[in-house]
């Protein structure tokens, strides 16, 4: 089945979860699994998974469904986690720290190359291996190594002034943490941005109307 030239973002950010669930099923032994199962096991109709996946060509076969160490490389290649795109993070605060310690990198299509910051205190500290490094160095840090993409986990206040040096640099990728519109400026940029406070808004919101029937439960005062 040929090949859509345009995939909508719905149909690749469901890919992912795809991803994660088909290797979790490889390791617990399931060699075969049909779109009806998976749409059981995931929420989805079985069409759309089937859609979904004939966006990228076909990979089961009516009446024998797919095989799950197959279907999981073919995602994963699709996914592009086989490119190992050098990454830096920007910013060895919570967030920086928990990604490195947390995120396996090499896992997901990335490689962790280098972690900067600008606090006298987290210079010189090792995060997953690597030592936290002055920002001051990164220009020449960036001469030598060309890191592709760039996590970034600096306050609000830094990051237009990061980015722009980061453009200018040649670094046209980011995973973005702040709340800073990186595509308004630098259209050609592509850009991740993880927003967790309208994450967990969303999630307020998906409480507050899951049940209108409920009271809210009040909040328990601090005792002094």
């Amino acid at each position: 089945m040929p090949k859509r030239s345009k995939i909508s973002m719905s149909v690749i950010r469901r890919l992912p979860r795809y991803y994660r669930f088909l290797n979790q099923l490889d390791q617990d032994g399931v060699t075969r699994i049909s779109s009806t199962e998976l749409s059981a096991r995931l929420g989805l109709t079985a069409s759309q998974i089937r859609q979904d996946l004939n966006c990228f060509g076909g990979f089961g076969q009516q009446g024998y469904g797919y095989m799950v160490h197959q279907l999981a490389g073919e995602i994963g290649h699709i996914l592009g986690v086989e490119h190992r795109y050098r990454t830096v993070i920007f910013g060895a605060g919570n967030i920086g720290h928990a990604i490195a310690a947390q995120m396996d990198f090499g896992e997901l299509g990335f490689q962790l190359i280098g972690i900067f910051d600008n606090d006298p205190q987290k210079i010189g500290t090792v995060l997953h291996g690597i030592e936290v490094m002055d920002l001051v160095w990164f220009q020449d840090f960036y001469k030598k190594y060309v890191p592709e993409m760039a996590a970034l986990c600096i306050p609000r206040s830094a990051i237009e002034e990061t980015v722009s040096f980061l453009y200018g640099l040649g670094i046209r990728n980011y995973w973005n943490f702040s709340h800073y519109d990186i595509s308004m400026k630098y259209p050609d940029a592509v850009v991740e941005n993880v927003h967790l406070n309208d994450s967990l808004l969303t999630l307020c919101y998906e409480i507050s109307h899951h049940d209108k029937a409920k009271k809210p439960v009040a909040l328990l005062k601090h005792e002094k």
